[in-house]
């Protein structure tokens, strides 16, 4: 990992003539080492190094779509800024560092969330914006492009490769089952994904989503990923306004199954969980995965009827 420091110096051969005045660490919750440095101005810039060479593809990818992403905020498809890379450099395992503005405003506080015309609104226009984008944006990025059919399949084959762990309820594998088997539920119109959304990603400010972050899982795929979190995690009166909102920004929007398969997703974060812990051999990410789906498995089996999906915090 890079220190802070290194990061600073890397600012400056990113920018020439950059005045670097303080700088402080970030998690970035990556593969990637960054950091915000305060320049003499008092004006905050985040730098961002990849750790891997893998890391380092990605951001290239990313990299390209966040140009695309910044002309449609330009040109006011998006009512939200993304980070906008004003100098790179050269890293001497191979790739580059980015350095760009930090955005303003504060991680969204979903348990502050409040129905009505402010953030919650604000929130459903700004995913609703996201998803009418052009695919053509991710395609020409290389990033993953799935039609619906396809993407049911990929989450199938993850509920597949989490049995095989042997560490999932066999109730929740059920429920999974019945709803990745019933076909009508996946019939959607894939759009734009940012595939990461999270209160950490968005930010927000008096009442206006002003930026959102971490594009590396963008693809063409379900909607419904994109509002997971908030189904999930928010009030229930709050998500009412989201959804309110979200179908008014959308165009020609006949999706009756996308609250279910966004619930669902919330449901499936946890199996990503496990199967990331479980590729990566870290045993507290399993312990950690496993505790909140018996949590799950718990909670569902007391709401039978309902079909919905209790909150379990995965971040």
């Amino acid at each position: 990992m890079r220190s802070p420091l290194a990061l600073a110096a890397l600012a400056t051969v990113a920018v020439p003539g950059f005045d670097a005045r303080a700088v402080r660490a970030t998690d970035s919750g990556g593969d990637d080492d960054t950091a915000v440095v305060t320049d003499a101005g008092n004006t905050r810039w985040v730098v961002r190094a990849p750790r891997t060479t893998a890391a380092g593809a990605a951001l290239e990818a990313e990299l390209v779509l966040l140009a695309a992403l910044a002309q449609a905020v330009d040109d006011e498809k998006l009512p939200f800024d993304v980070p906008r890379t004003v100098g790179t450099a050269p890293l001497e395992e191979g790739g580059r560092a980015v350095m760009y503005r930090q955005l303003k405003g504060r991680p969204v506080a979903l348990d502050r969330l409040q129905p009505g015309p402010g953030t919650a609104a604000a929130l459903g226009r700004a995913i609703g914006a996201l998803h009418e984008l052009p695919p053509t944006l991710v395609e020409e990025a290389g990033l993953p492009v799935y039609d619906a059919a396809t993407y049911r399949q990929r989450r199938q084959s993850e509920v597949d490769e989490a049995a095989r762990t042997g560490r999932v309820p066999a109730t929740l594998l059920r429920r999974w089952e019945e709803r990745l088997e019933d076909i009508a539920l996946w019939k959607f119109s894939p759009t734009v994904v940012h595939g990461d959304l999270s209160a950490d990603h968005v930010l927000a400010a008096d009442g206006e989503i002003t930026g959102v972050l971490s594009w590396g899982e963008a693809k063409v795929a379900d909607p419904a990923d994109d509002l997971a979190w908030l189904l999930v995690a928010a009030p229930q009166d709050a998500v009412d306004s989201v959804m309110e909102a979200y179908q008014l920004r959308r165009t020609e929007l006949t999706d009756p199954f996308l609250a279910d398969r966004a619930l669902l997703a919330g449901e499936l974060a946890l199996v990503r969980w496990l199967l990331y812990g479980v590729r990566s051999g870290d045993d507290e990410v399993i312990a950690d995965a496993v505790s909140m789906l018996d949590e799950l498995d718990e909670q569902t089996r007391e709401l039978p009827e309902t079909g919905g999906t209790p909150a379990v915090d995965v971040d």
